[in-house]
């Protein structure tokens, strides 16, 4: 009934395993990852059109652990757990951010990335086991995911680096002369893509060692990953980005000519019809009025409606950093002046 695929690694001291395909099999990716007896679960889901006119990328993590999950009650008068605690709304940060670089430059469909935690042993951090469920499951959607990636905790004891210390190891840090090292690290299989870290007294050697130990414990992860897509991950999702390359080569143009009708000192409005524009632009001849220098103004100063790509705003965009690099290169200012 269910097609179920699980595979599992000795990483460390513990067995680290990924399964998916028997629950919430409505997800675009589910996987359920286990470290010890921590077990989190992520979900995957993405539109598959984009809203119209959308001019960012929505992706939203969400992680979150209840009492449940360590067989525990929750004390006090209220027993309803109910907005996230600070310690999951860093995690889902901790999720995000190694994540978030890898989707296809263009590609801003809306993504949800559900995190949650089934059991923690309180031996194993279910925070690194959510972000290896959570880049298992983007890989298995299909959406377009550069991945995948893995995590690793790395601590620092005797002078030799710890692969995924106990959470009681991590605790009051700053007061354990045993354990001075609490390193977080995600990447690829080339590349490091977060660091997070607290650390005491530690030499810059040492802690570019712990980064490269992290870098080198997650290879067999991101391999077991790939090996599960193998034989389960869906279709990858047909998505071409748009192709602004004739509008910032406009856009371009726009500003070179900004740039010099400012260093003279006069102002440009944010919007302008054509006789402002030739007045301006065109120092008072209609001739000299290009038409594709129009076209681009009128890009990257009004968003319209109808623009799927937000192809306006990334020329707002665009044209204002290569204006204010221009301005930088020149060493001067909008009124003459020399840039400080």
């Amino acid at each position: 009934m269910f097609d179920v695929t699980k595979k599992s690694i000795e990483w460390g001291e513990e067995t680290l395993t990924l399964e998916t395909g028997k629950v919430a099999r409505q997800a675009d990716g589910t996987v359920i990852a286990t470290l010890g007896e921590t077990s989190v679960m992520a979900n995957v889901t993405f539109a598959k059109e984009m809203k119209e006119g959308q001019d960012f990328f929505p992706l939203t993590v969400h992680y979150q652990e209840k009492y449940y999950a360590a067989g525990k009650i929750p004390g006090g008068f209220f027993k309803r757990e109910a907005r996230p605690s600070e310690a999951e709304t860093l995690t889902a940060r901790l999720i995000d951010r190694p994540i978030r670089p890898l989707f296809v430059e263009g590609f801003k469909h809306e993504v949800l990335v559900m995190c949650t935690v089934l059991s923690h042993d309180l031996v194993n951090s279910p925070d690194v086991v959510a972000m290896i469920a959570a880049s298992a499951a983007l890989t298995l959607s299909g959406v377009p995911f550069m991945g995948p990636i893995a995590a690793a905790r790395v601590g620092f004891e005797d002078g030799d680096y710890v692969l995924n210390p106990t959470v009681d190891d991590m605790q009051g840090l700053r007061n354990n002369p045993d354990q001075r090292l609490d390193l977080v690290v995600a990447g690829t299989k080339d590349a490091v893509m977060m660091v997070e870290s607290e650390a005491y007294e530690l030499s810059e050697d040492e802690m570019l060692g712990a980064v490269t130990f992290a870098h080198e414990q997650i290879q067999p992860v991101i391999d077991l990953i790939i090996e599960v897509a193998e034989d389960c991950a869906k279709e990858p999702f047909n998505f071409e980005a748009p192709d602004f390359t004739k509008l910032l080569k406009n856009v371009k143009k726009i500003a070179e000519k900004k740039a010099e009708v400012m260093s003279l000192g006069i102002i440009i409005p944010d919007e302008m019809d054509d006789e402002t524009f030739v007045s301006i632009f065109g120092m008072g001849s209609t001739k000299s009025r290009p038409g594709k220098e129009m076209e681009a103004i009128r890009a990257a100063n009004l968003l319209t409606d109808n623009d799927p790509h937000g192809g306006a705003i990334y020329a707002f965009e665009t044209e204002a950093i290569y204006l204010q690099d221009l301005i930088l290169a020149d060493n001067s200012a909008v009124n003459g002046g020399a840039v400080a």
